[in-house]
């Protein structure tokens, strides 16, 4: 096999970076890869040697990419069926390319313009001088600096105020796993915070909430309610625990035959919101990604 050229090396060492990037810019992983390749194109067209900086060139083209895509993302967005929750982001144990986006703030950065989430990423996520973000979104030094803080302003409610131990998030998942799958309502009141939110992502594809089920009582009589209906089904075959977008969390493969993922932000020990994948179009990456009983392959 042919070694890669120089210029085929430097793309391939900017590319997680450059995938994490546009996946935070659109929250799918398909259009980020999508993105990215796009990118790789555009590099084969240049002289590396006349590029200054490879990182700045390729951040600036996939930013530009995404903006583009976004355009047309806004749209679908407003005709989705029930709740949207970006494509779930499984993190690697040994990553070392880690940001501290999490799930939640994935979520209000919904909340900005395509130019306000494109300065916010860039500078207070990824480290790019204002400067040189500037010139990735051809807007003047001071407009930028206006974009970036309005996009901190509205999302800094959405910042974790400390972060869970992977142990102890371990720990609430699988206690989660087990006490909805069960109906114990005293172990889910015990782990769930007064005010919790659950969102379900079907996409009209598969059977899930339509509209967040707000506060401890409504979804207590939520997981008794599944709990019944679900009783006289086969357990789950599969339960894996890991990180998604920065929090802890879970794959399973439900009783109803359906794949999914399941996120939890969680406050002084106390589940507060619980986000749950499944439509499968955003989880194709994830199956891929994971070893899944030869029973579960076959069902999805």
């Amino acid at each position: 096999m042919p070694l890669p050229d120089d210029s085929t090396q430097t793309f391939e060492t900017h590319r997680p970076r450059l995938v994490r990037l546009a996946y935070r810019m659109l929250g799918s992983v398909a259009e980020a890869e999508d993105v990215v390749q796009d990118a790789w194109l555009r590099w084969q067209q240049v002289d590396p040697a006349e590029v200054e900086s490879p990182s700045a060139f390729l951040s600036r083209i996939v930013t530009r990419l995404c903006l583009d895509v976004m355009k047309s993302a806004r749209s679908r967005r407003e005709t989705y069926v029930g709740s949207w929750l970006p494509e779930p982001m499984i993190e690697e144990p040994d990553d070392v390319d880690q940001d501290d986006l999490t799930l939640t703030l994935m979520l209000a950065l919904e909340r900005l313009s395509p130019l306000e989430r494109a300065a916010f990423l860039l500078h207070d996520v990824f480290g790019v001088p204002l400067d040189e973000v500037a010139v990735t979104v051809e807007r003047d030094p001071a407009a930028v600096r206006q974009l970036a803080a309005r996009a901190r302003k509205h999302v800094q409610d959405s910042r974790p105020r400390y972060t869970v131990a992977r142990d102890e998030g371990s720990r609430i998942a699988e206690a989660f796993f087990i006490a909805s799958r069960s109906g114990d309502t005293n172990a889910l009141r015990a782990i769930l915070a007064q005010n919790v939110v659950i969102r379900s992502d079907g996409g009209g594809k598969v059977i899930a909430f339509r509209n967040p089920i707000i506060g401890l009582e409504r979804a207590l009589r939520l997981y008794q309610g599944l709990t019944r209906k679900l009783r006289m089904r086969p357990a789950a075959d599969l339960f894996q625990p890991m990180r998604i977008d920065g929090l802890p969390g879970y794959v399973s493969y439900e009783r109803d035959n359906v794949f999914q993922t399941t996120a939890f932000a969680i406050e002084d020990g106390k589940i507060t919101e619980i986000y749950i994948t499944r439509n499968p179009d955003k989880l194709r990456h994830v199956a891929a990604a994971l070893t899944i009983s030869g029973a579960a392959e076959t069902r999805h």
